[in-house]
C-alpha cells in the first residue's frame, strides 16, 4: 500500500474515533442531565409531604382553638352577691374562675376546676361552690366584706372581721379605715388567710363596733365616713404606758382619743366602752360631724370619775 492509501486508513481512523468520542459526550451528558430532575423531583416530594404535615397540624390547633372559644362561651353565673360588691371583683372572680385556660363546659368535672381556681386565686369568697346546672355553672358562697386596709412596706391589703387577708382592690364605695401602727413580724399575710395579731385585732375589733354603730344609730349619715385611721402603735401600753393605747384619727387629722382596748377599760381606770360611745355619737349627733371645731375629742375620762368595778357592755 502506497502513501495515499496510508492516509485514507489514518483519515477512516480519525472519523471513526470522533465519532465515538461524540457518542460518549452525548451520553454522558445525558447522564449528568438527569440528576438535577431527579433533585428537583425529590425537593417538590419533600414539600408537598412537608405542606400535607403543616395543614394538619394548623388545623388540628385550629378545631381545638375554635372548641375552647366556644366553651369559654359557657356563662358563670354569681348567686346571692351583697350589694357592696362592684365590677371589678366580679371581674376578678371570672377570670380567677377560667384562670387554668383550659376552656369551660357543662359538667362537674369543669364545675370542680372552677371551684379549685377560685379558692386559690380569689380571697374575697369562702366557702366557695360551683354547681352545675343545663346552661350555665353557678358560684356561690361567702363573700369577705373589708373593714380595714393595712400599708405594709410595699404591699396594700385588706382584712375582714375574721383578719382573713383579702387582694386589694380599690373601693372608694365602702368605709374602710386604715390601721396604723402596726408592730413588726416575720410573719407575711397571705390571701385569704387569717393574719392573727393582737394589735391588728384590736383595731378590727373597734371599727366593727363602730360599724354596727353607725347601722343602729346613724344609718343615714354614717361617722365612720369620717374616719381616716386607727393607730394603735401604743397598744397595750408597749411604748408608753401613760399614753392612750389607741387613737382614731379623721379625716381631716383630729385626734378621737379612745385609750384602752375594748373590754380592758378597768384596768386603766377610763369610762366604760359603752359610755366612750354614747360621748363620742353624743359629739356627732350635735355639732353634725367630727371635723373642725376641736384639737381633739378625749374619750378615757368617766363621766363621775369613779371607775365602775363591771362593766355590762
Amino acid at each position: 500500500m502506497g502513501a495515499l492509501g496510508k492516509m485514507r486508513e489514518m483519515t477512516v481512523a480519525g472519523i471513526s474515533n470522533k465519532k465515538r468520542n461524540t457518542r460518549t459526550s452525548n451520553k454522558e451528558s445525558s447522564i449528568g442531565g438527569l440528576q438535577p430532575a431527579r433533585i428537583l423531583k425529590s425537593f417538590a416530594v419533600v414539600c408537598i409531604v412537608g405542606g400535607i404535615v403543616l395543614g394538619i397540624v394548623y388545623w388540628d390547633r385550629f378545631i381545638k382553638q375554635s372548641v375552647s372559644a366556644s366553651q369559654d362561651n359557657v356563662p358563670i353565673q354569681l348567686v346571692a352577691v351583697p350589694a357592696w360588691v362592684n365590677d371589678q371583683l366580679k371581674d376578678n372572680l371570672y377570670n380567677a374562675a377560667r384562670a387554668d385556660g383550659l376552656g369551660l363546659t357543662i359538667d362537674d368535672a369543669a364545675a370542680q376546676r372552677v371551684q379549685r381556681n377560685i379558692q386559690t386565686l380569689f380571697s374575697w369568697l369562702d366557702n366557695v361552690k360551683v354547681r352545675t346546672m343545663h346552661d350555665r355553672l353557678l358560684v356561690e358562697g361567702q363573700w369577705r366584706k373589708p373593714l380595714v386596709l393595712v400599708n405594709l412596706d410595699l404591699q396594700k391589703f385588706y382584712v375582714d372581721r375574721d383578719l382573713a387577708v383579702l387582694n386589694f382592690v380599690p373601693m372608694p364605695h365602702l368605709l374602710i379605715v386604715e390601721a396604723k401602727g402596726l408592730s413588726a413580724t416575720p410573719e407575711k399575710p397571705k390571701p385569704g388567710l387569717p393574719w392573727r395579731r393582737d394589735d391588728l385585732a384590736a383595731a378590727v375589733e373597734l371599727v366593727a363596733l363602730l360599724n354596727q354603730c353607725d347601722y343602729e344609730k346613724t344609718a343615714d349619715k354614717p361617722l365612720l365616713r369620717e374616719i381616716a385611721a386607727i393607730d394603735v402603735s401604743n397598744y397595750n401600753g408597749r411604748q408608753n404606758k401613760r399614753l392612750p393605747h389607741i387613737v382614731l384619727h379623721t379625716t381631716d387629722s383630729t385626734e378621737i382619743i379612745w385609750g384602752a382596748e375594748l373590754g380592758k377599760w378597768q384596768r386603766h381606770l377610763e369610762a366604760t366602752d359603752a359610755e366612750k360611745l354614747a360621748k363620742l355619737y353624743g359629739h356627732y349627733k350635735e355639732y353634725g360631724s367630727l371635723l373642725g371645731g376641736v384639737k381633739y375629742i378625749n374619750l378615757r375620762d368617766p363621766q363621775d370619775k369613779i371607775p365602775l368595778p363591771i362593766d355590762n357592755y
